[in-house]
């Protein structure tokens, strides 16, 4: 396993003899990918150099033991003590998400329902928002269509993480699960009588692609501008700077009207439409490579139904995990990391099963 990771730390060597180079610091894009992957790196190196010392150790106090029995008594420590650090190392050198480091675009999306799932997806949003506040993240929210009773249609909102987290703390490690369907059960505010109803919101995250990461040919493009609207389609703009963006050979169309001027209303339909493409991308190399796919990290299907919010019996149930709470109301206040952490945990442990390794 030490040897398994020599090519890393060489790696990471490299990587901080880069962050050094003023041609590396003068271009902004390569020294923040540069700087991204060191700090996913720097995790495995400290682990190494414990998991190394631990070894060292130990071997020393089975020497001493020998011509000393006092030492004997340190070896059970130091034995458990080296192999927690064998068993840190080994996990840190599962085979990661290469995105996991990623930014990511999260859209959330009516369903069933009517108003009552406009409703949900605002629910959604809120919840996503505190849940990055909670985490020192940024948003922005791209572009949004709002229904009648203020709920959200349609919500698309970028979520951004400071600085380089550490492995398993970045956007998209951390909510490429939530993609999916989510249902909702209680008694709308549009409900007279009383009755608990079903809706759904969809949820799709995507990892942010920069535009080296996306190559766009404009000449695929086709750009419709028109003018923006609110609520009951009430005009709220006198000039059409609206755009929708259709990438031609996918047939991949993207709108945006939340800016005043066309010309951020197309910058922000290009973000999202990298990110899709990129998306499209990942999915299909991963459906080419079937024999590989017992090792990806996405073991939950995100097409289909991922957890219910049961408002009468406050409980909120992931459908992919087993996890379950009474806690509805906090959880939807942005705590959601135990949720979260159960379905990343559920991940490794399908990327260690694939790798013939106990979990």
């Amino acid at each position: 396993m030490l040897e398994s990771a020599e090519a890393l730390l060489a790696e990471h060597a490299e990587l901080e003899a880069q962050l050094a180079d003023p041609e590396v610091v003068g271009d902004q894009a390569r020294y923040r990918d540069v700087g991204r992957r060191y700090a996913a790196l720097s995790p495995v190196v400290a682990a190494y150099h414990a998991c190394q010392t631990a070894g060292e150790d130990l071997g020393a106090a089975r020497e001493l033991a020998a011509e000393d029995a006092a030492f004997a008594e340190e070896i059970p420590a130091l034995e458990e003590a080296h192999q927690a650090a064998e068993e840190k190392l080994r996990r840190l050198l599962i085979p990661r998400d290469p995105d996991d480091d990623r930014d990511v675009i999260l859209e959330v999306k009516a369903g069933e329902g009517g108003e009552e799932s406009a409703l949900f997806a605002g629910d959604l949003l809120r919840m996503y928002l505190r849940y990055a506040e909670k985490r020192g993240w940024r948003t922005e929210v791209i572009d949004a269509t709002e229904s009648d009773l203020g709920g959200y249609k349609d919500v698309q909102v970028a979520v951004k993480a400071k600085g380089n987290p550490g492995p398993g703390e970045a956007p998209w490690a951390r909510l490429k699960f939530e993609g999916g369907v989510h249902r909702v059960q209680r008694v709308p505010v549009t409900e007279s009588q009383g009755r608990i109803h079903t809706s759904a919101a969809g949820v799709w995250v995507m990892p942010e692609a920069e535009e080296i990461d996306v190559s766009i040919d404009p000449n695929d493009l086709r750009i419709d501008v028109y003018r923006s609207s609110g609520p009951g389609g009430q005009s709220v703009n006198t000039t059409d700077s609206a755009v929708r963006i259709t990438h031609v050979p996918t047939g991949v169309v993207v709108s945006c009207q939340n800016e005043k001027s066309q010309l951020q209303n197309k910058e922000s339909a290009l973000r999202v439409l990298r990110a899709r493409l990129h998306q499209m991308a990942m999915d299909e190399a991963a459906a080419a490579a079937s024999d590989a796919r017992k090792s990806q990290v996405r073991t939950v299907d995100r097409s289909e139904r991922i957890r219910t919010y049961n408002f009468p019996e406050n409980r909120i149930s992931d459908h992919r995990t087993g996890y379950k709470a009474y806690n509805l109301e906090i959880f939807l206040g942005g705590e959601m990391d135990p949720v979260v952490e159960a379905a990343m945990a559920a991940d490794e442990a399908a990327r260690l099963a694939a790798l013939g390794e106990p979990t």
